[in-house]
């Protein structure tokens, strides 16, 4: 099954936040910390104005994040990043191949 831009963007953010909560923080299972941060980069996902044109989080034009959740998912997405390619290698290239391309 195919899934479009913000589906595949969501579940990116999804993997990475994952990824920092449990190896960076030691939990088993998302700590409402990170379930909120989750939450709230999927309603900024869903509310996006450029749909399937859509770039990279770094290279849009538009920052739609309140600064305070925008350090955070820096941190997270800063941390996750490089191990991704160990974890989730196809999403890790998909996204490097984005950042670079559009």
């Amino acid at each position: 099954m195919k899934l479009n831009r913000i589906e595949e963007e969501k579940v990116v953010v999804e993997q990475m936040v994952r990824l920092y909560c449990r190896k960076r923080e030691g939990n088993a299972e998302l700590c409402p910390s990170c379930r909120e941060l989750l939450a709230y980069a999927h309603s900024r996902l869903a509310a996006c104005r450029f749909g399937e044109r859509k770039s990279t989080c770094k290279k849009c034009p538009v920052h739609c994040y309140r600064p305070a959740m925008k350090e955070r998912i820096r941190a997270v997405m800063r941390w996750s990043g490089p191990r991704m390619m160990l974890y989730h290698p196809i999403a890790a290239v998909k996204h490097l191949l984005r950042e670079t391309i559009l």
